[in-house]
């Protein structure tokens, strides 16, 4: 089966691309480094010639209000339109869990968009919902931080690894198109200042975390369970206690490989 992956050399698409491989598919990474831009319509009609599913994983480079809309309503309606010429069978695209409760933020209100673009077309559709990564909690302890302080609202949160998110959208992938939406989250709940304070705590960040029920998260303000799935989400296995020991030490193996090599230079 051919596969096209739009935002294939991403941190997911990447990922993802190597499991359809892996499980003996024709998976083909497509974004603006392999000749491939969704926004001008370039390359699409080559790449998804013969192809079965496409996958879009794509992100906005920008995320002002008015340019995150346009990317996404714009790449969506040319890759959709270049589908249907080329007789695709199924379209998956990647979204977020809560989307459709954080419209008080420009992204959401574009990633929504998005998503009523692609239920209104004509290819048959799986969206796939996930929570947060584990890869981006230094992205969030980074956005809510201020001098050596950092502000986050104690709502719940299941993230979960990149890995568990390619797995997941892979099975999606090769089979047959659903036509509605489906979560995906990791195996635990956490207050999110809770989370993001052990992630600091393991990485010697000597930035103070402090629960604050008035905190933007990444500009809207959540309620407990925003940022949670439904019941019956598809969830991952890996435990984020478990990602961050195995991070920690491949960064510890990869800074003492880069010493050594340093050493020999």
């Amino acid at each position: 089966m051919k596969i096209v992956v739009i935002g294939g050399t991403g941190l997911i698409g990447s990922k993802l691309v190597a499991k359809l491989d892996q499980h003996g598919h024709d998976a083909v990474a497509a974004s603006p480094d392999t000749g491939v831009n969704t926004v001008t319509g370039e390359g699409l009609p080559e790449v998804l010639i013969g192809a079965s599913v496409v996958v879009d994983v794509s992100n906005a480079p920008d995320w002002d209000d008015d340019a995150v809309m346009q990317f996404f309503t714009t790449s969506s309606g040319n890759l959709l339109a270049a589908e249907a010429t080329a007789g695709v069978g199924h379209h998956v695209a990647l979204s977020v869990v809560g989307t459709n409760r954080m419209t008080e933020s420009g992204y959401f209100r574009a990633k929504l968009a998005q998503e009523d673009l692609i239920q209104d077309s004509s290819i048959p559709y799986t969206i796939v919902h996930a929570t947060q990564f584990f890869e981006f909690m230094n992205g969030i302890a980074d956005e809510a931080t201020d001098g050596n302080t950092v502000r986050l609202p104690p709502a719940l949160i299941q993230p979960m690894a990149a890995d568990d998110v390619a797995s997941a959208l892979a099975r999606v992938a090769v089979g047959p198109p659903l036509n509605r939406i489906v979560e995906i989250a990791g195996p635990d709940q956490f207050r999110l200042d809770d989370l993001i304070r052990g992630v600091l705590v393991a990485r010697d960040d000597p930035r103070e975390v402090i629960a604050d029920p008035h905190a933007r998260y990444f500009g809207i303000a959540p309620s407990e369970r925003t940022l949670l799935p439904g019941g019956d989400a598809r969830l991952g296995t890996t435990h984020f206690e478990d990602w961050v020991r195995d991070t920690t030490a491949r960064t510890a193996r990869h800074d003492s490989h880069a010493v050594a090599e340093t050493g020999r230079a």
